[in-house]
C-alpha cells in the first residue's frame, strides 16, 4: 500500500484536492429548491440505511408487543372465539329443537283434525344413493305398519312405505324416480299420475291436452292408487308445457319445500275426503265484526211549558247502534230512574221501594199530543157531514180535552165530540 501511494502520490493528492474542492462547492452551492448539495448528498446516502434500521426497530417492537406483552390477550381472544363458536352451535341446535317441537305440535293437531287413523314416526336415517330418495323411520311391524302404507305430513304427502322391519320401516319419498301416485287438480279436476324426478321437483304425467291446468293450481291425491286417501294436498303447479297427447307439468311438492321432514305420519287407515277448491293454506278466514257499543244514556232534555199548566214530556231516548235488546233495556232503565227505583235492588237487594211502573216508559214526543186538547198533527181531520144528510154510523173522533173548545162547539150547533147536531 505504501509503495502504491509513493508511486501515485501526485495523482492521489490531485484527487484529494478535487474532492475537497467539490465538498466546498457543495457546502456553498444550492439547487433549485434552495437546498445545499451537501445536504442532498448526505440524505440520499443515509436514507436507505435509516429505512433499514427503522424497519428492524419496528419489527422488534411488534414482536415484543405481540408475543410477550399481549400473550394473555391473545389467549383470551382464542378463548372468546371458541365460546362464540360454541354458542353458534348451541343456537343452531336450539333452533332445530324448536322447529321440531313446532312440527310435533302441528302433527298432533293434524292427527286430531284428519278423519284418517295415523301413527307418528321420526326419521333416524337417510338412504344412500344419488337418485335414490328413501328414509328410515322408527316405526315397524310391531306398531302395525305394513308395506304400501301412505306417509304424510300436515303440508301434504311425503311418500309410501316400501319395506317393513320389526322396529323400523323404509319410506320411498315422492321425489324418487320409482314413486308414482294418482293425483287430481283441485280447480279443473284433471286427473294424472305423480312421478318423482330425482330432484326437488315432481312431474304429473298423463294429463290430457284438452284438460286445462295453469301454473299455481293445486293437485290433491285422487285415491285411485288405493294407497293415499283422496283429498290430501300434493303440491302446486310450477310450469305447464303443451304436448301431444299429454301436457308436461312440473310440480313443487308442498311437503318437501324445506327438504325431507324429521317427523312424519303413517296412515294406518285412510278415509277419503272431498277435493277442496282452494288449497288449505290459502283459504280465507272469516272474522266476525266487533260487538256494537251499548246504548247511550237517555237525554235529560225537556221543553219548558208555555202556559205553565203541565210539563212537556221528556225527549225520546237516544240509543246508539246497539241491538234491540240494548235499546229496550235503556228505555226500561230510564223508566226506573224517573221513579227513583234501582233495578234489582242494588248490590244488597234492599233498595226496592215499590215495583216499577213500566207502563210509563218514555216515547217519541212526536207521536203524542203536546198540549191540552191538541190533536196530533199526523191524525187526519174528521169529515163534517152536510145538513140534511144522516150518517148511519157517526164518525168516532177523539174528544177535545179543552172545556172552552167544547163550549164553543156546542154554541155553534155541534154536539159532544165535535159532531154537528142534526
Amino acid at each position: 500500500m505504501e509503495s502504491f501511494l509513493n508511486r501515485y502520490r501526485n495523482m492521489t493528492v490531485l484527487l484529494l484536492v478535487i474532492f475537497a474542492q467539490l465538498v466546498l462547492l457543495a457546502v456553498d452551492a444550492k439547487n433549485d429548491q434552495h437546498v445545499r448539495f451537501i445536504r442532498v448528498w448526505t440524505v440520499t446516502v443515509v436514507s436507505p440505511l435509516a429505512r433499514v434500521m427503522e424497519g428492524m426497530r419496528t419489527s422488534s417492537i411488534s414482536f415484543v408487543h405481540n408475543y410477550i406483552t399481549l400473550h394473555d390477550a391473545d389467549a383470551q381472544n382464542r378463548r372468546l372465539q371458541a365460546e362464540v363458536d360454541r354458542l353458534k352451535l348451541e343456537n343452531v341446535f336450539l333452533t332445530n329443537q324448536l322447529n321440531r317441537a313446532d312440527n310435533a305440535k302441528a302433527l298432533a293437531i293434524f292427527q286430531q283434525s284428519t278423519p284418517s287413523k295415523t301413527l307418528a314416526a321420526s326419521v333416524f336415517s337417510m338412504g344412500i344413493g344419488s337418485s335414490r330418495k328413501v328414509v328410515y323411520v322408527d316405526r315397524g311391524s310391531t306398531s302395525g305398519v305394513m308395506r304400501e302404507m301412505a306417509v304424510v305430513t300436515p303440508d301434504g304427502i311425503i311418500g309410501k312405505v316400501t319395506a317393513v322391519y320389526p322396529t323400523a320401516s323404509e319410506v320411498l319419498l315422492i321425489t324418487d324416480p320409482m314413486f308414482a301416485a294418482g293425483v287430481i287438480s283441485g280447480k279443473t279436476h284433471a286427473r294424472g299420475t305423480l312421478k318423482g324426478t330425482g330432484t326437488s321437483e315432481c312431474k304429473v304425467d298423463f294429463v290430457a291436452f284438452e284438460d286445462k291446468v295453469d301454473p299455481g293450481d293445486w293437485f290433491f291425491t285422487s285415491g285411485d292408487d288405493r294407497i293415499f286417501p283422496r283429498g290430501m294436498p300434493v303440491g302446486v303447479v310450477k310450469s305447464v308445457k303443451p304436448g301431444q297427447p299429454y301436457r308436461e307439468i312440473m310440480l313443487d311438492p308442498s311437503a318437501m319445500t324445506a327438504g325431507s321432514p324429521d317427523d312424519l305420519l303413517i296412515v294406518l287407515e285412510g278415509v277419503h275426503q272431498d277435493i277442496p277448491d282452494t288449497p288449505p293454506a290459502t283459504q280465507q278466514v272469516y272474522l266476525a265484526p266487533p260487538p256494537p257499543p251499548l246504548a247511550e244514556p237517555l237525554a235529560q232534555t225537556a221543553a219548558a211549558p208555555t202556559d205553565g199548566s203541565a210539563s212537556a214530556p221528556a225527549a225520546a231516548p237516544r240509543t246508539g247502534s246497539g241491538t234491540e235488546a240494548d235499546k229496550m233495556r235503556t228505555v226500561y232503565q230510564k223508566a226506573a230512574d224517573s221513579e227513583d227505583i234501582v233495578l234489582g235492588g242494588g248490590p244488597t237487594g234492599q233498595n226496592i221501594k215499590r215495583p216499577p211502573d213500566f207502563t210509563k216508559i218514555p216515547v217519541d214526543p212526536r207521536t203524542v199530543p203536546q198540549g191540552r186538547g191538541a190533536v196530533p198533527p199526523s191524525a187526519p181531520a174528521a169529515p163534517v157531514p152536510k145538513k140534511g144528510t144522516e150518517s148511519p154510523i157517526p164518525t168516532k173522533t177523539t174528544a177535545p180535552a179543552n172545556p172552552d173548545a167544547v163550549r164553543r162547539a156546542n154554541q155553534a150547533g155541534g154536539g159532544p165530540g165535535g159532531i154537528p147536531q142534526l
